[in-house]
């Protein structure tokens, strides 16, 4: 059964990336109508990554969606590697989408035509405002649901930021520059989808880490120890794993206690590290106790 908290973290992922869905779906036209009116295509470059924007979107949102399922008889901890995989999906669309900018950035370089429309300045400083602000955002909800998809989400409004900022700088320049000077722009997008692989790349290895079920941060480890270390009745603790599944962590804790103790005192410590570990920790969906009497540690 999911805690409130997961239920609260839940519904506030969802309604984030509701945002960013719609926020991108407003951009991207703004940005493909000053583009195409304005000769600008780092505009236009702008307006297909917003595009991709929208899908990875959709993608973030299904992935919260998905992990949001409880466990069944086929996935008995839960759905929640939905979120890094939703993660990884939009990682490789921003990769994608820079690889196309650049390729067509190389090909409207090679093309002559007429300078960028003055207005395109004021739409990219509107845009670049939007998407920093939905940057914080969502960012900061990422953070605090602790969500790999969300964090990854909120990095692509960034990168929209940077190449909304490029493309500004790009078109100051043709503007200034005058003749000789109409692909600035494109080199300036050419600049921004390097930027956007990068953080394609940085924002891949986190996600795919998760999946692979790579160790958490080292505090969370010291929290649970520090939490099943105060129980009445533990000795020591011996070896301790953590893995994330979506917004939740599951824990394997290994308690030393006194050899000569009941089994079912040993039981009952058993429920209350579990107990002071999730108390301290809400986020922690389930721990498996191994109790082990003192000086015979397997």
């Amino acid at each position: 059964m999911k805690s409130s908290v997961h239920r609260a973290t839940t519904a506030a992922g969802l309604r984030t990336a509701l945002t960013g869905v719609v926020a991108n779906m407003f951009l991207a036209a703004v940005k493909a109508i000053a583009g195409i009116a304005g000769n600008s295509y780092a505009l236009i470059a702008d307006a297909i990554e917003s595009t991709s924007d929208i899908a990875s979107s959709l993608i973030v949102l299904g992935g919260l969606k998905i992990a949001a399922i409880p466990a069944d008889e086929d996935h008995p901890y839960g759905h929640g590697k939905a979120e890094p995989i939703a993660a990884v999906v939009v990682s490789m669309a921003l990769m994608t989408a820079a690889v196309g900018i650049a390729i067509e950035s190389i090909r409207e370089i090679a093309t002559p035509h007429h300078a960028p429309a003055p207005f395109t300045l004021a739409v990219l400083t509107g845009v670049v405002i939007v998407k920093e602000t939905l940057f914080r955002y969502v960012f900061r909800v990422g953070q605090s649901s602790n969500s790999t998809a969300l964090k990854t989400e909120a990095w692509h409004h960034r990168g929209d930021a940077i190449t909304s900022s490029a493309a500004f700088i790009g078109i100051a320049i043709a503007l200034v520059g005058g003749e000789g000077y109409e692909s600035a722009d494109d080199y300036a997008a050419l600049f921004a989808s390097c930027i956007i692989v990068w953080n394609g790349v940085r924002l891949f290895r986190p996600a795919f880490g998760e999946l692979m079920d790579v160790a958490p941060p080292p505090e969370i480890e010291q929290q649970i120890r520090t939490a099943a270390a105060a129980v009445s009745g533990v000795s020591t603790l011996d070896k301790c794993f953590v893995r994330k599944m979506g917004l939740e962590y599951y824990v394997d804790l290994h308690v030393v206690v006194n050899g000569d103790m009941p089994v079912r005192q040993g039981h009952q410590i058993a429920h209350e590290v579990k107990d002071a570990i999730r108390q301290a920790n809400p986020k922690v969906s389930d721990v498996l106790v191994h109790i082990e009497p003192a000086g015979e540690l397997i």
